[in-house]
């Protein structure tokens, strides 16, 4: 039977992927409570720019302060989300915290995946070089990949260039961007376009199969801070750097 969505992995594996991401969101969502959601201090003075600036009311400028940082939490899980997808590709697999992302079961390819190209500093890009070499010289019949999902061009390419002032070049260590990994581990050019255009038809068809409770979850920080305002008598912006900024002198005053 013809695949309704990519040709390159199961109609079922895909949907896993997608379930498995959308509990990835229900529980960063989940997580925003008032406590989580002050846990790195809230910068109300950055805030009170926003919403002046920005002409936005207080109310609208806390959701999205909450949304941004959901935001950062599913980050790791988007990365999460393509090892997923390519480890379902038959005759590869995914690393499972063995030190790599993504292998082939003959151990021909390692791959560390990266979801954005500017994701890490000189420390980290050193270290992963050092990693995917000493894999190379292992698994001697083997390529390693540096692989950027969203990089800044289409390409394929010998990893080599200086890091830390120092040189570093292997012969088969390689960064390449996430079309062209896709279609290496594939044998489709155009797999990650395939997955861009089906990905909206299967994120659909899935939460049409789900309990709708199940995914009208929300956090609650902006209710608990509404809460404390009515009793308070603060806006929002006040609660906030009040309870965050109490101990500051003559932050007790607001």
């Amino acid at each position: 039977m013809k695949n309704k969505y990519v040709n390159f992995i199961s109609d079922e594996h895909f949907l896993d992927c997608v379930a498995n991401l959308h509990k990835a969101y229900l529980k960063a969502k989940n997580n925003i409570t008032k406590k989580n959601f002050y846990s790195n201090k809230v910068d109300t003075i950055k805030l009170t720019f926003d919403a002046k600036f920005n002409d936005i009311d207080e109310e609208s400028l806390i959701r999205a302060e909450i949304l941004r940082q959901i935001d950062k939490s599913i980050n790791n899980s988007i990365g999460t989300f393509h090892e997923q997808i390519l480890g379902g590709i038959k005759g590869f697999e995914v690393g499972n915290l063995s030190g790599f992302d993504i292998k082939a079961k003959d151990d021909t390819l390692f791959a560390d995946i990266k979801n954005k190209h500017n994701t890490m500093n000189s420390s980290s890009a050193e270290a992963l070089f050092q990693k995917l070499s000493r894999y190379a010289d292992t698994y001697k019949k083997s390529k390693c990949y540096w692989v950027q999902v969203l990089a800044k061009s289409s390409f394929c390419e010998l990893w080599k260039g200086e890091i830390n002032g120092k040189e570093y070049s292997h012969s088969r260590v390689y960064k390449i961007s996430g079309d062209q990994f896709y279609a290496l581990l594939s044998g489709k050019e155009n797999a990650l376009f395939q997955l861009y255009k089906y990905l909206p038809i299967a994120v659909k068809d899935y939460l049409n199969s789900v309990e709708k409770s199940q995914s009208e979850k929300e956090n609650s920080a902006l209710d608990e801070i509404k809460i404390e305002t009515k009793a308070s008598k603060r806006t929002i912006l006040d609660q906030i750097t009040f309870e965050n900024y109490s101990y500051y002198l003559g932050f007790d005053k607001l």
